[in-house]
């Protein structure tokens, strides 16, 4: 990850970003509004060390790492915007890297975060149906 300690574990989200350095927190305090904007009522955790969203099921990772902020979404986002994605696809299953030299692209980071609250609230109604 981008310069934290090795062998610190994590407790919140707040954590994770202040171990940061200074350039990167902002980049990530940002990523943040947009995930938590585009999902209202979503729970910010740390799965695996590194910060994730939770709203009716985990909808996404992120992660920051020296060159960029990493995203690991479940495959159906990459079939849904695989065509605004390619650019940030390095070929990794599942990961998405956005260079930190670059602003996000917020609008499709919402569109995405969005997809994810509808695909995980249809999947809990079914369950409930079930």
């Amino acid at each position: 990850m981008a310069e934290t300690k090795p062998g610190i574990k994590f407790k919140t989200v707040d954590e994770y970003v202040k171990a940061l350095p200074a350039a990167v927190r902002p980049v990530m305090n940002e990523l943040r509004e947009t995930i938590k904007e585009a999902a209202p009522g979503v729970e910010e955790v740390i799965s695996y060390n590194i910060p994730a969203y939770r709203l009716h099921g985990m909808l996404i990772y992120v992660a920051a790492w020296k060159e960029h902020i990493g995203m690991y979404p479940k495959g159906s986002l990459m079939r849904e915007f695989g065509d605004e994605l390619a650019r940030y696809d390095d070929g990794s299953p599942g990961t998405l890297k956005f260079p930190l030299g670059e602003p996000l692209p917020l609008g499709l980071i919402g569109k995405m975060i969005r997809f994810r609250v509808r695909e995980n609230k249809e999947a809990a109604e079914r369950k409930k149906k079930a």
